[in-house]
């Protein structure tokens, strides 16, 4: 059994070596890939893939052969393996993300090329401006303005008008106070047409300030 167990580690501690040979190896090779031509990409691409389906395959093993370590060593040689397959699964995306973007670059090249080498003719619908639909739009734009323009105009004139009916309830206010004064009235009477006239200047701007709530909804509706 202890001869079984050193065959074990013995290819265990190979094989990783191995296999961070080959890490390294596809490592140099994706840097290959940004200065490879359009005939040979392919060529690097198909390499590269190949040596991680490899080391992939080649990982099952390793983690078997890790799981018969002693449990002393067993958990660092799982941390291993992990290591290396963080590392293979690293380069496979990589690799993905490379060919993603050149698959987007030769596309875009593509519909570069096609759009050059198109001939338009005076009548093509690609290059006919939808001149109705513009107008359209232009004209509706207008009315929104004309509609604001309006409806400012209104809350202004009700700002003015609620302005000055304050000045009217404060010239009222006064006299009333003058001739109550010259009645002789208490000073509860006094004190209630002031406490009246307190309310009414309240009731007043509540009025205003729910006027220009329902003229902000209003701007916001039409725009």
């Amino acid at each position: 059994m202890a001869g079984l167990a050193g065959v074990e580690k013995t290819v265990l501690n190979h094989l990783m070596h191995l296999l961070h040979g080959q890490v390294h190896q596809i490592q140099s090779h994706m840097g290959r890939l940004e200065t490879a031509d359009k005939q040979s990409v392919h060529l690097v691409e198909n390499e590269i893939q190949a040596s991680i389906d490899q080391i992939f395959s080649q990982l099952e093993r390793l983690e078997i052969l890790s799981s018969k370590e002693p449990p002393n060593k067993r958990q660092n040689a799982k941390l291993r393996v992990d290591q290396l397959k963080y590392d293979v699964q690293h380069l496979q995306t990589a690799l993905r993300n490379f060919q993603h973007r050149r698959y987007a670059r030769e596309q875009q090249e593509r519909q570069r090329e096609e759009l050059l080498s198109r001939t338009f003719t005076p009548n093509d619908s690609d290059t006919t401006i939808p001149m109705d639909e513009s107008l359209q739009f232009n004209s509706s734009l207008q009315n929104i303005h004309h509609g604001m323009d309006d409806l400012i105009g209104g809350g202004h004139s009700i700002l003015e008008g609620l302005r000055a009916q304050r000045m009217t309830l404060k010239g009222t206010q006064k006299r009333i106070l003058d001739i109550a004064n010259m009645l002789g009235l208490s000073n509860t009477v006094m004190r209630l047409i002031e406490k009246r006239a307190f309310q009414d200047k309240y009731f007043m701007i509540g009025g205003m300030l729910l006027t220009c709530v329902v003229m902000f909804f209003v701007v916001q509706y039409l725009t």
